[in-house]
């Protein structure tokens, strides 16, 4: 039975579903919370009882044992009589409680993490949201547990702060004055908070409000404490009043060099085709920012590839459509309609293409048609790609070989297995990538590298991507990046049995809430849903949730799970994606369930080839467990 111990607020602990386990009265909660204090060291019943205690009663090494059976029997109800405790154990001269499961030491985690703006804020809303009220709320006067209060509420306070400095740091200025300034109200003691307002309220337009704060932060401190501004707030004032450049949000000096350089570029070379072919390669950059970039990258993207055929210049129109080599990773499209319109437009160009074209053109248009082509498993498209990665091969020309590898890895999903020969593929990509400083395909190769790690349970191989690739997301500014490592390590504490399903759970939920602001439909609709339902069947719980619809793409795949009445036989083959052997395993599941023996039959074919792998787990994001088990 798994089990977490909450202490931010009243001692209390919970069981795998995250019911509350009843622990009697505040003795047996106060031993429990005196051993998370220990951190895991033993304590000796001694000082149990001078903790307990003021004077300890005669009998009090006795009621302490009392205490702890009943903990333990609260705590491990199904563990068999005469077998040691697995949670309190008895070592020596006292007891240890052995789990790491304890909120205190997931906030301490999330308060110290060493990440990028936007991973850091999402781990500290974590650990913030774990608080329910004071630390130890229930043995306030407690002298064990003052230093432990002092030192919890210290890091609260800190991780407040630094919470406020990761929105300032992403541009969020306006989003971190409320909090702060209820902070700054609470704690006026604190200088941090101080500076973190009056430059938010700067980066706000709010100058003379910035100003004002930093005054009140003076008569704070000195009526108060008798002290002047430290050197951090008078150095602000300073700047402020200065209207110091080195105030700026993140950004705003680039925005200057912006208008700067587009305006530079209009005059000199005004023509539509100059100004088509330098619109891509702004889209190239703009999809990779996250939030709406991506479908602003798409948008403008169709347009400029309409624009360019309107002008009947066929070598001008494959320029347009080639030079959008974004690396793609994911199987099916965030627009299905406007890939085919791209790829319609990269055929017909292919066709128009005069006699003495570079190579190099027909082969990104070659690219272009296998990387829109995503999914559909079509022969036209994998022949595209091999074309694509044989012209580039020949031109030895490594940009353009990573595109059109970028399409091979786009049609290896002919059935079911074939992880291994995309790890080959993603690790020529990530080779190339790092000789030749190609940032962008350096992030597909690890991604790719990840996803295929996960289909074979190697996560010691995939951690260390999803390490690599977080460090090239903070230095290239990739936030969304972020979106498949954070995926990714929600599907590894998934697959770790040690790991509680509560734990498991809220791994996921936090994930989902990345996919909110990633312009990718095409990833995002229904995935939540089925990580639910994968994990939940995972554990033998009932399907959340229950209704079909709200799971998108998979629902022709989950509907037999979810209504009796479904017809396994109309359940059509799954398209070829990343998610192929989750959506085959749940049709092997239905059929096991129901004695269908044709449709377990057929699902099991499609599945052979994947007899080694975890289903789903080769999309990096959601597992099944071991397709031998589930087929």
């Amino acid at each position: 039975m798994s089990v977490s111990v909450g202490v931010l607020g009243p001692v209390q602990a919970w069981d795998a579903a995250g019911a509350a386990i009843p622990l009697k009265g505040p003795r047996h909660r106060e031993v429990l919370a005196r051993l998370v204090v220990a951190r895991g060291r033993v304590v000796p019943v001694a000082v149990l009882a001078a903790d307990l205690w003021e004077d300890p009663p005669e009998g009090a090494a006795g009621a302490i044992r009392t205490f702890v059976a009943a903990l333990r029997r609260a705590l491990e109800p199904d563990r068999p009589p005469r077998t040691p405790a697995a949670l309190i154990v008895t070592a020596g001269p006292g007891y240890a409680l052995r789990t790491a499961d304890v909120d205190a030491r997931h906030f301490e985690r999330a308060a110290g993490a060493a990440e990028p703006p936007a991973r850091l804020l999402a781990a500290l809303d974590a650990g913030l949201a774990l608080w329910r009220g004071p630390a130890y709320a229930d043995f306030a006067e407690a002298p064990w547990a003052r230093p432990e209060r002092d030192r919890l509420a210290e890091l609260r306070l800190r991780a407040v702060e630094r919470r406020a400095g990761a929105l300032l740091d992403l541009g969020r200025a306006a989003e971190a004055v409320p909090d702060l300034v209820a902070h700054t109200r609470a704690h006026p003691w604190r200088e941090e908070p101080w500076r973190l307002l009056a430059l938010a309220l700067y980066r706000t337009g709010r100058q003379a409000d910035a100003l004002s704060v930093l005054r009140e932060a003076r008569a704070e401190l000195a009526g108060r404490l008798g002290l002047d501004p430290g050197p951090a707030l008078r150095d602000l004032e300073t700047a402020v009043l200065r209207q110091d450049a080195g105030l700026a949000a993140p950004g705003d000096a680039a925005a200057r060099v912006w208008a700067g350089a587009t305006a530079a570029h209009d005059r000199a070379a005004p023509g539509a085709g100059p100004r088509l072919e330098a619109a891509v390669g702004l889209m190239r950059g703009l999809a990779v920012t996250g939030g709406d970039g991506l479908p602003a990258a798409r948008e403008h993207r169709a347009a400029a590839v309409e624009a360019a055929e309107e002008l009947g210049d066929p070598e001008l129109t494959a320029r347009v459509i080639g030079a959008y080599d974004v690396p793609a990773i994911w199987t099916r499209s965030d627009d299905p309609a406007q890939s085919a319109r791209v790829v319609a437009a990269a055929l017909r160009t292919l066709d128009r293409l005069p006699p003495g074209t570079p190579p190099g053109t027909r082969a990104r248009l070659l690219a272009t048609v296998a990387v829109e082509s995503r999914g559909d498993g079509s022969p036209r498209a994998r022949a595209a790609a091999e074309e694509a990665e044989r012209i580039a091969r020949e031109l030895e020309d490594p940009a353009l070989l990573v595109f059109a590898l970028n399409g091979v890895y786009m049609q290896c999903f002919g059935h079911t297995g074939l992880s291994g020969r995309r790890a080959l593929v993603g690790a020529e990509i990530l080779d190339l990538s790092v000789r030749h400083g190609l940032a962008s395909h350096e992030i597909l190769g690890h991604l790719i590298g990840l996803q295929s790690a996960c289909a074979v349970a190697d996560f010691g191989v995939a951690d260390g991507h999803a390490a690599r690739l977080d460090d090239l997301a903070a230095r290239h500014d990739r936030p969304l990046t972020t979106v498949f490592t954070t995926w990714y390590r929600a599907l590894r504490l998934a697959e770790d049995p040690a790991a509680s399903f509560t734990a498991q759970r809220a791994a996921y939920l936090d994930a989902a809430r990345l996919l909110g602001t990633a312009g990718m439909p095409g990833l995002s609709r229904g995935l939540p849903e089925l990580a639910s339902l994968c994990l939940r069947l995972r554990h033998g719980r009932p399907p959340e949730p229950d209704d079909p619809a709200l799971y998108g793409p998979y629902e022709p795949w989950v509907r037999p799970l979810l209504q009796a009445d479904a017809d396994l036989g109309a359940v059509p083959d799954p398209p070829c994606d990343l998610l192929a052997e989750a959506m085959w395993a749940l049709l092997a599941l239905a059929a096991r369930r129901r004695g269908d023996a044709a449709a377990l039959r057929r699902a099991r074919a499609a599945l052979a080839p994947a007899s080694g792998e975890l289903a789903g787990a080769a999309s990096g994001l959601v597992s099944l467990g071991p397709v031998a088990d589930v087929g």
